[in-house]
């Protein structure tokens, strides 16, 4: 009998497919495909309205956006367990979505109001949601590196079985708390996967002008910590490696170092002009390595879906980010008593 599941009301073969005479796809990449592609769809959209409001002045502080980025995240969360911990720097809005955090609580945090993820305190670069083991959001580059360290720390002292998904970037990645982080995991073999998002730009230097060895995979060499380079804008690329490096570290063999090859296509922040970087090399990216238009095409090239139905799914989540950000923007701000509370006070002698 023939594995089937049901798309858009109908039964859909779910063995091995042929696209164009060429490429095979897995029954459980048919399977996914949709789903992954209303993720990072979600992401792209949450983000493009964030720009908006923060040009509106809607959106205070430092913002910065993940538009491009957005299998990386998608493809670790598929295959991450409850139980696991994710911790990443300040571009963290796509991750909090990944793991499950309503878009409206995202947004109100955004915009600073009381029904914000962090009560409005945490603003663009500081959430953090215990109930999803969502760790921030951190705004010192790199800090969330020893962090999530102490995180898989306490999973093996606990023996819990649990894995910390640590994010940082190519700039991070120079970051000398970082290299103090992987000889402890090292030394400790603890549960954690090191994932490098390179968007080959830091704050606006390239990885070639600013790094000795730009395979940052490599880093974790001098620590004995195996690494592998991935295509950061293939989901299923990522997914693959990410279940690799997750079982690693979870079967006791200690952390692993994944390099996301990746892009940002806005500036570093919502300040930057992005001047460092040619207009043409951003709309190469966007022609032929998207990672949601690389899906679709897949997606369309496998015949689970059709233009309509995409157009159909894009328009939800348009309505979905709309509404998210109706609620931020009606949500009340913050009471001034908030000042006072999670602030932590030295124990009277």
């Amino acid at each position: 009998m023939t594995d089937s599941a049901t798309i858009q009301g109908e039964a859909i073969d779910k063995s091995d497919v042929t696209i164009e005479g060429e490429v095979t796809l897995p029954a459980d990449m048919r399977e996914d495909m949709l789903k992954y592609y209303k993720e990072m769809l979600l992401i792209r959209r949450f983000e493009e309205k964030a720009g908006q409001l923060y040009g509106m002045g809607e959106i205070a502080g430092f913002c910065h956006l993940y538009i491009g980025q957005e299998a990386v995240v998608t493809g670790v969360q598929a295959v991450l367990e409850d139980k696991d911990q994710v911790i990443t720097g300040y571009r963290d809005h796509g991750h909090m979505l990944a793991c499950g955090m309503s878009p409206g609580g995202v947004m109100a945090e955004l915009t600073g109001r009381a029904d914000g993820l962090s009560r409005g305190k945490g603003g663009s670069m500081h959430m953090f949601s215990r109930e999803k083991n969502f760790f921030g959001g951190h705004g010192i580059v790199g800090a969330q590196v020893p962090l999530g360290t102490g995180l898989a720390f306490a999973n093996k002292y606990k023996n819990n079985g649990a894995v910390c998904a640590t994010y940082f970037g190519d700039g991070a990645a120079n970051q000398g708390q970082v290299y103090e982080a992987f000889n402890m995991a090292s030394l400790w073999n603890l549960p954690v996967v090191y994932i490098i998002e390179n968007n080959h730009y830091a704050m606006g230097t390239s990885v070639e002008r600013s790094s000795a060895e730009t395979e940052l995979y490599k880093r974790g060499i001098s620590f004995e910590i195996a690494g592998k380079m991935v295509d950061g804008m293939d989901v299923f690329a990522v997914r693959e490696a990410a279940s690799e490096a997750v079982d690693h570290a979870r079967q006791g063999k200690g952390p692993f170092i994944l390099e996301m090859n990746t892009y940002r296509y806005r500036g570093h922040s919502m300040s930057d002009p992005a001047k460092y970087r040619k207009r043409e090399e951003v709309d190469d990216i966007r022609s032929h390595r998207d990672p949601i238009e690389g899906l679709k095409k897949q997606i369309l090239a496998a015949e689970l879906s059709d233009e309509a139905h995409l157009k159909e799914i894009d328009k939800e989540i348009r309505a979905q980010v709309k509404a998210a950000a109706d609620f931020a923007l009606e949500s009340p701000e913050p009471d001034a008593k908030e000042l006072w509370t999670d602030v932590l006070k030295p124990v009277e002698a």
